[in-house]
Formats: C-alpha cells, sequence, structure tokens
C-alpha cells in the first residue's frame, strides 16, 4: 500500500477516458485559448494559425530509447535524430511571433547536436543548465545529474522580465555600509539577498511521491523551473506553447501565473493527466519553491521555521 503522504497524481482507466475527453480532438472547432489537444503535434501544427505564441517551451524526447506511455521513442543515429529535430523545429517556427522566446529541453548528449542545429534557426541567448539531484550512478562514470535549457529568439526584440525571476539566498556575511544594509535585507527569518538568475541552476526541486504536482510521467518537469521560464520570458495574458505537453507542467504553471496557454500530447494517459492538473489548479495555485513573488532556493520556503540550516 502507498504512504497515505503519497501525493501522486495516478488515474484509473475510466478516468483516464473521462479526463482525456475534455481536450480537442481531431475534427473539433480549433481554438488556442487555454486549451489542450489530444493528437500528434506534426499534424496539429499544420491547422494552428500563424505568428500566434508569445512563448514556446519544448521538451521533446531527448536522444534516448525510452518508454511514454504506449509509445517507445527509440535512440536513433546522428543523422535521423537532427532530422527528427529539423522537422519539429519547422513545424513550429512559423507558429511564432517575431518577438517570440523559445526554450528547448536537452540532455548533454541532445545538447551537443543541437547547438549548432539551433543556429540555423534562432539566436542563441543562452545555454542553462539546472541540477537535477536525482540520478543514478555508474560504475565507470560520474552520474549524470545536470539538465540544459536552450534559450532562443526569433529576434533581438524579446521580453526578459528580470526583476521576476530574482533568487532569493541567504546572505552568510551581512555587510553593511553606514550602518544599514547594502544590497541585502533584514527580516525576520534571516538576512537575504534577491540576486540575479545566472545560467546555473541549483535550487530546483524534481517531483516526488510526496508533492501534489508529481504524476507517473517518466520525464515530468517542475513548475518550478517552468515557472522561470514563463516568468522571464511572457507577460500576463501572453499565448504559452507546449508542442511535446507530456503530462501538462507548461500548461498548469502558465496557468497558474496567469498566461494562456495551449499544448499538444498524442499520450492519452498524459493528456488525461494534464487536464486533471488544470482541474487541480482551478482551487490550489501554489508552485513549489515559489511563493509571493519570491524564489527560494531549494528546500527553503517564505516561513522561517522551515528554513533548513
Amino acid at each position: 500500500m502507498p504512504s497515505s503522504r503519497n501525493k501522486t497524481i495516478i488515474l484509473s482507466a475510466e478516468e483516464i477516458k473521462h479526463y482525456a475527453s475534455r481536450a480537442l480532438h481531431d475534427g473539433d472547432a480549433l481554438s488556442l485559448d487555454n486549451k489542450l489537444f489530444h493528437g500528434d503535434m506534426f499534424s496539429v501544427c499544420k491547422k494552428l494559425p500563424k505568428q500566434s505564441f508569445d512563448l514556446m517551451i519544448a521538451d521533446p524526447p531527448y536522444n534516448l530509447s525510452k518508454t511514454f506511455g504506449e509509445n517507445k521513442f527509440l535512440q536513433k543515429n546522428r543523422e535521423d535524430y537532427i532530422a527528427f529535430t529539423r522537422a519539429w523545429l519547422e513545424a513550429t517556427l512559423s507558429l511564432l511571433k517575431h518577438n517570440a522566446s523559445v526554450y528547448i529541453c536537452a540532455d548533454y548528449r541532445t545538447s551537443i547536436l543541437l547547438a549548432p542545429l539551433l543556429e540555423d534557426y534562432f539566436l542563441i541567448q543562452n545555454r542553462i543548465t539546472w541540477q537535477r539531484e536525482k540520478g543514478r550512478g555508474a560504475e565507470k562514470n560520474f552520474k549524470n545529474s545536470m539538465e540544459d535549457i536552450w534559450f532562443c529568439t526569433l529576434s533581438h526584440t524579446y521580453t526578459f522580465n528580470l526583476d521576476a525571476v530574482k533568487l532569493r539566498r541567504r546572505v552568510i556575511a551581512p555587510y553593511k555600509e553606514n550602518g544599514a544594509p547594502k544590497d541585502w535585507q533584514e527580516t525576520e527569518g534571516g538576512n537575504y539577498r534577491d540576486t540575479c538568475p545566472s545560467n546555473f541552476w541549483d535550487d530546483i526541486t524534481i517531483p516526488y511521491w510526496s508533492m501534489a504536482e508529481n504524476t507517473t510521467h517518466p520525464t515530468q518537469k517542475p513548475e518550478k523551473l517552468l515557472a522561470k521560464l514563463i516568468l522571464a520570458s511572457s507577460n500576463e495574458n501572453d499565448l504559452v506553447f507546449d508542442p511535446f505537453l507530456g503530462s501538462g507542467s507548461t500548461a498548469v504553471t502558465a496557468k497558474k501565473l496567469n498566461r494562456r496557454f495551449f499544448g499538444i500530447e498524442k499520450e492519452e494517459e498524459y493528456i488525461a493527466l494534464a487536464e486533471k492538473r488544470l482541474e487541480m489548479a482551478e482551487s490550489d495555485t501554489r508552485i513549489q519553491g515559489y511563493e509571493n513573488g519570491i524564489f527560494y532556493h531549494r528546500n527553503a520556503t517564505s516561513d522561517p521555521k522551515k528554513r533548513l540550516p
């Protein structure tokens, strides 16, 4: 029996059918406003209006053999994976506004292939590397606990809300000038500084069984991770697009942050999980690690009693 603290969202076969029916399907009237589409990304993108999206966050299959629901993505040779990447990029490129931003997730092997390829389509602004504190060890290698996110734009004109994504860190050596804190705040919870975000993120917690956002999806991205991307590169009511939606983290996080969303997912179980999570977000808009407009370091909250030493 699972622990009573286990909050993982698991749907029965009946619930999968119920929630999946809420998504758009082939033959339905097309709407982009806060909708999910159950279908193949390549065919759905052909139906979408051009220059619609302000932000695209894409988490395509990495070049690894992995099972997703009823389908398995098989590792490809270099040329075939590049061809697959070009195909989905070209299917989505015309759907983006001229000032849109694009974030593309990758592991280290996939990143090696992506870097020269992305320059054919975008201006590469940065490569974000974020720490996955989970990961299996290896006898003859270092544990793989990092992933990349490529930050790209279509032009030199794009949204970037720096103040929205600053990270609150504890000040270890509080320096004062004329008796007053210099570049830090003195609070009941301790001394803190809101720092500009770098391109290395070590404050992300991977969803696990006691977190309400956790699902059965094998490569689920944390809502906190998505929140950073969405807040940095969109404004309220902007339209956020995820062509590889999975269990819905992008759409759910966009909803919680007052953005509009549109996502595509071909697996029935995952589109059902996404619809279930959107339902849950109607009454619970919390994002783990993000409170009152502030990002906290991993395992820290605004409550000083809950802060780790």
